[in-house]
């Protein structure tokens, strides 16, 4: 059986085929970065109208990559939510229209899952353990009894991890997307005298808080005058900044100094939940899981633990519909009747997990 995975939650046209063995044969993925550069961060109508323009180009190159025909389909397996509500309408439309067309049954599929289910396209999962994901609108942790078994532990309160990570680089003047470019320029940087919170991280809950750190850096940002302006805000477009001169050099160390502030506080997270659970694997996934210091911090602290550590491959981290697709299956051989879900909808708020 051969299903066609649709994922439009964001601002990723994506689209993939997989089977219902957990093989993926396609994996599209068409970015918006650029159209949403000029405004540092995604604009919800800017998403939704090239959607519409992508998401019939991305479908047949998934079908073309994978040397599959519509004939071949036995299912749509579509982001329902959450997400933006206007991207989710796009893709769960094609998909119910497409469904309707071939007889062929439809399952919605909750974005937060298909993240955690990216780790089984590369890897053999055990069950229980804990999972997170970590991302641009989403920084959760869970306990994973069985596929499909979720039960959320640890939600942030506030800004997602990636959305700080975006609002930080704003506020430096290094563009978008922030994660990116953070990770890049603090590679290997002594920010020795940088001093930034770890919000939350001694308190006995797995829930986060980023935005008392994204202030912190603001108004440090303020306080060494780094920049001749001082209209400094994360709200608004984007402004081309200069530093001083001579004052350059701060912003990789400041960059460098939230990045691990933000890590430390992940890590802490994810132990305390590991060990509370007494659970031997843990799965990290979502945007923010390709960053390569929260990686190679993972790595050594679960090694420490003698614990296993999956974090999916970096294409399968980001939007992506091959996750969408692995993750449809057990509804697929769970459920029975064709056009099952031609009435669903689009959930923006998803709180099932």
């Amino acid at each position: 059986m051969y299903i066609l995975a649709i994922e439009t939650s964001c601002d990723e046209t994506a689209a993939a085929i997989v089977d219902n063995n957990g093989k993926v044969l396609s994996n599209i993925v068409a970015s918006q970065v650029e159209d949403h550069a000029a405004f540092g961060g995604v604009v919800p109508e800017i998403a939704s109208r090239r959607h519409i323009e992508l998401i019939q180009p991305v479908v047949n190159q998934a079908f073309r990559e994978a040397d599959v025909t519509l004939s071949d389909l036995g299912g749509i397996a579509v982001t329902q939510g959450p997400g933006l509500v206007g991207a989710l309408l796009v893709g769960v439309s094609f998909a119910k229209a497409l469904a309707y067309g071939l007889d062929i049954p439809i399952r919605g599929v909750n974005h937060l899952e298909g993240h955690l289910s990216a780790a089984c396209i590369e890897h053999d999962v055990s069950y229980p353990h804990i999972g997170a994901v970590v991302s641009g609108g989403h920084t959760s942790i869970y306990k994973v009894n069985v596929p499909g078994g979720i039960i959320q532990i640890g939600q942030t309160k506030d800004d997602a991890a990636g959305e700080a990570f975006d609002k930080v680089a704003k506020l430096l003047g290094l563009g978008y997307p922030g994660g990116v470019l953070i990770d890049r320029i603090a590679q290997d940087v002594d920010y020795t005298g940088i001093d930034l919170p770890r919000p939350m991280i001694s308190d006995n809950s797995y829930d986060f808080s980023f935005s008392g750190l994204k202030t912190a850096v603001l108004n440090l940002v303020i306080k060494l005058k780094i920049f001749p302006d001082l209209d400094l805000s994360f709200s608004g477009l984007p402004k081309k900044r200069r530093a001083l001169p001579g004052k350059e050099v701060l912003i990789p160390k400041i960059a460098a100094a939230f990045q691990d502030a933000v890590i430390d506080v992940i890590i802490a997270k994810l132990v305390r939940a590991i060990k509370d659970y007494n659970m031997g694997l843990l799965v990290v996934t979502g945007g923010v899981a390709s960053n390569n210091s929260l990686r190679d911090c993972l790595k050594e602290t679960t090694d420490k633990l003698g614990i296993q550590l999956i974090i999916p491959d970096k294409k399968y981290c980001t939007d992506n519909a091959a996750m969408i697709g692995i993750a449809s299956i057990r509804q697929f051989k769970d459920k029975d009747g064709k056009n099952a879900y031609l009435n669903m909808n689009a959930i923006s708020r998803w709180r099932w997990l």
